[in-house]
């Protein structure tokens, strides 16, 4: 990984981490929630997806200040996602980050209301933002809605749910990481994309592009969850294991996963080849995600 990349990454988590309390801070609501909500907000993590926007903006030469907001929308939302993905009648687990999880500092019901909480802050973000014309916040909206609703990340976690205990094909395990990661990851490109005023055949593009490394990241995830370590990755290893889920190394064995993880990892960067910006962060991005430890 270069020093640019590791640069880039540095100071876009930064403003991002504080910026995106902000949007919390300044809500007129009771203490409890806000405090819930900016719990987990605050409890770190990589911003990948928030940064996503703002490369896609630097690879286009745009400002990436007009990014900000949907960037904070899109972590908003994986933060909710993750704190209802944590509950006992979910996953049911006692950490995230290496922190407790929600649930356990705030009690269910609050952890819950918190999820809700992130989950509808997160389009008023994008639709107060002054600089955007109406139809490009209604674009970014309804886009983020379908990534994140029951066609994206919410469908892709019911199927993940019944799938618990059986065994699973490979085409069964790929509706679920595409839906339930991949599909935010995409949003997260195509935000940057639609800032930037790309074609609609970049914009198409870029998707595909987010499509494999969304892959990519979770099929490195499953690896992590075998081979990673607790202190690092945050959580406890072999999490996924122990709940009988069907992972890519359980369905290939860990060499194929590795396999399979580098044919994604060069397909999204067969796409990136065919653009006519500078794809250098982003091809960078994807060694980050081949390569990642936590």
């Amino acid at each position: 990984m270069s020093l640019t990349l590791e640069s880039f990454i540095k100071e876009r988590k930064e403003q991002i981490d504080k910026i995106l309390p902000e949007f919390i801070e300044k809500l007129n609501a009771p203490a409890t929630i806000k405090n819930a909500m900016l719990y987990s907000i605050n409890a770190g993590g990589k911003r990948l997806r928030p940064i996503f926007v703002l490369a896609v903006l630097h690879s286009y030469e745009k400002d990436e200040k007009i990014g900000y907001p949907a960037a904070c929308a899109i972590e908003m939302i994986h933060t909710y996602s993750l704190i209802h993905d944590d509950l006992p009648c979910m996953d049911d687990d006692d950490l995230r980050r290496g922190k407790p999880t929600n649930h356990k500092v705030f009690g269910e019901a609050m952890a819950v209301l918190a999820g809700d909480g992130l989950l509808t802050e997160s389009f008023r973000v994008i639709a107060e933002q002054k600089e955007l014309s109406a139809e490009k916040k209604v674009r970014l909206i309804e886009e983020l809605t379908k990534a994140a609703g029951a066609e994206g990340m919410v469908g892709g976690q019911a199927v993940d749910i019944e799938g618990e205990g059986k065994s699973l094909t490979l085409s069964e395990l790929e509706y679920i990481h595409h839906h339930k990661t991949a599909k935010l990851l995409a949003y997260s490109i195509m935000a940057g994309a639609i800032l930037a005023d790309a074609k609609e055949e970049e914009i198409e593009k870029l998707a595909e592009f987010a499509y494999h490394i969304g892959i990519a990241f979770q099929i490195r995830d499953d690896i992590l969850d075998i081979e990673g370590k607790e202190e690092i990755i945050g959580k406890p290893v072999g999490s996924d294991t122990s709940k009988q889920k069907t992972t890519y190394p359980s369905l290939l064995t860990m060499d194929g996963a590795k396999e399979k993880l580098i044919e994604h990892i060069n397909k999204a960067k067969e796409i990136l080849y065919t653009l006519s910006i500078n794809t250098t962060l982003l091809e960078n991005f994807c060694d980050l995600i081949a390569s990642r430890d936590h």
